[in-house]
């Protein structure tokens, strides 16, 4: 912890992962690629959303808005560490509208113009309620926009910074992916905000 502060001294936000760690995840990644169904991913994406919706509106306002350090947890940037879980809905609305709006270029024929930072998607630490009902939008929207297209199988790719250049499925698999790395950490917090 910082004395200034009391927040824990945490890698910049963007730093990445660990150098082993984002070698294991590149491989399980392409795995993924391999085994997971555009089904599967939408599948799986929803019933991520709806057991975060569940944790976080189990919780009240004030727990919900408490800021914990959780432990390490693989796929996670130490800078993501310390939030709230409303911090974790707002993180996903972020991403689930980039991710969105990338597999809509790619889909379209075009390559989004800007580089994807994992930096430029950290939530504020003053995250607050209405992130439930954001999150909830987002994640329904973005669903119904991925299921309407006939084909994810892009030529066009735009790359992720951790995992290269991925046509739209490999980005709606990361989404649903996605999901359950932030499922995993909402549950850390439930409990230490629980305590």
């Amino acid at each position: 912890m910082t004395r200034d502060t009391g927040e824990p001294q945490l890698q910049p936000p963007g730093a990445g992962l660990p150098r082993v760690e984002l070698f294991v995840a590149r491989v399980g990644f392409r795995v993924l690629n391999l085994v997971v169904s555009r089904r599967r991913a939408s599948a799986w994406f929803r019933a991520e959303a709806d057991r975060m919706l569940g944790l976080v509106r189990a919780l009240d306002p004030e727990r919900a808005a408490r800021r914990v350090l959780v432990p390490r947890l693989a796929g996670l940037e130490d800078s993501s560490r310390y939030w709230s879980a409303y911090m974790v809905l707002e993180h996903l609305v972020l991403v689930d509208t980039g991710v969105r709006d990338v597999i809509g270029a790619l889909v379209a024929g075009a390559a989004p113009g800007a580089v994807v930072n994992t930096a430029d998607f950290k939530p504020a630490p003053t995250a607050g309620a209405s992130a439930v009902a954001r999150f909830e939008a987002v994640a329904r929207e973005y669903l119904a926009r991925v299921d309407a297209v006939p084909d994810l199988r892009t030529k066009v790719r735009f790359p992720h910074p951790w995992f290269g250049p991925l046509s739209a499925i490999g980005w709606h698999r990361l989404a649903a992916m996605h999901h359950r790395i932030h499922r995993k950490q909402l549950e850390r917090i439930v409990r230490l905000v629980a305590r």
